[in-house]
């Protein structure tokens, strides 16, 4: 039984399309549903899935941005993206993100049957490809850092701390402290910084989030501080960046309408 997970932002649209996959009697069974990109990513990190049916508008992060997020982590993801008919620079643009198939609104039975009895006829050929030509891998048991740094990409940035990190394999905080300046020549609190900057940029770019839901989601509880570590890093305010990408964005969208109408 193949794993969905259905992302809209309005319940009903997901309930019908929950009702109707069920319906159709594929080997398909939805396990969640999420209301935006942002909850759907954060699903994704802890939760295993073998294809996500998205809408391409949603508020917070849309499916653009979803789709362009699940290319940074680890794995491979199909995504069939919906959308609707005056929306369909969206949808070429998805598929240039590296989407599986679209589904135009309002969706018919006949036609969401024929996209996901595609997509599973895909996996299957895909499946018995991969059984002929994959050799087996000989699993190695993790370091001890690999170990932590594993822990620290399964948890919410504004759950890390050294000694939480520490206890998770059972070490002693400060033996982890000194690992880590040994083996990835910089100090833990450095590194989760680094990661909390990154982290609070992607969500600058991506989401629709106010600063301080940005700032709470990495791990700052203080606006001010959280602003002051960004600048010093990133050499601009969280804002100024966002307002940066904001002009980058519009100005690609417009080359890319002018180069498809042709004008």
């Amino acid at each position: 039984m193949r794993k969905i997970l259905l992302v809209d932002d309005e319940r009903w649209v997901r309930t019908a399309l929950k009702w109707t996959i069920n319906k159709l009697n594929l080997p398909l069974q939805v396990v969640h549903e999420c209301s935006n990109g942002l909850e759907a990513l954060d699903w994704i990190k802890l939760n295993e899935v073998d294809l996500i049916l998205t809408d391409i508008r949603m508020p917070i992060m849309d499916g653009i941005a979803l789709v362009k997020e699940l290319s940074t982590l680890k794995g491979e993801y199909d995504v069939i993206v919906i959308s609707v008919h005056d929306e369909f620079h969206f949808i070429q643009q998805a598929m240039r993100g590296g989407v599986t198939d679209y589904l135009l609104k309002p969706i018919e039975e006949t036609e969401i049957k024929a996209c996901l009895e595609k997509w599973l006829n895909k996996k299957s050929s895909e499946g018995i490809t991969s059984k002929q030509t994959k050799p087996e891998k000989e699993t190695l048991p993790l370091s001890t850092i690999d170990r932590v740094l594993e822990y620290i990409k399964k948890t919410p940035l504004d759950q890390i701390t050294l000694k939480e990190a520490a206890e998770s394999i059972h070490i002693n905080p400060s033996y982890l402290s000194q690992l880590f300046k040994q083996q990835l020549n910089k100090k833990f609190v450095d590194y989760i910084t680094e990661l909390r900057i990154e982290e609070s940029k992607r969500l600058l770019q991506n989401t629709s989030l106010r600063m301080s839901e940005i700032a709470e989601r990495v791990g700052y509880s203080d606006l001010a501080y959280f602003s002051n570590n960004f600048k010093k890093v990133v050499g601009c305010s969280p804002s100024e960046y966002r307002n940066i990408h904001l002009k980058k964005d519009e100005s690609k969208t417009k080359r890319a309408t002018s180069i498809e109408s042709g004008t």
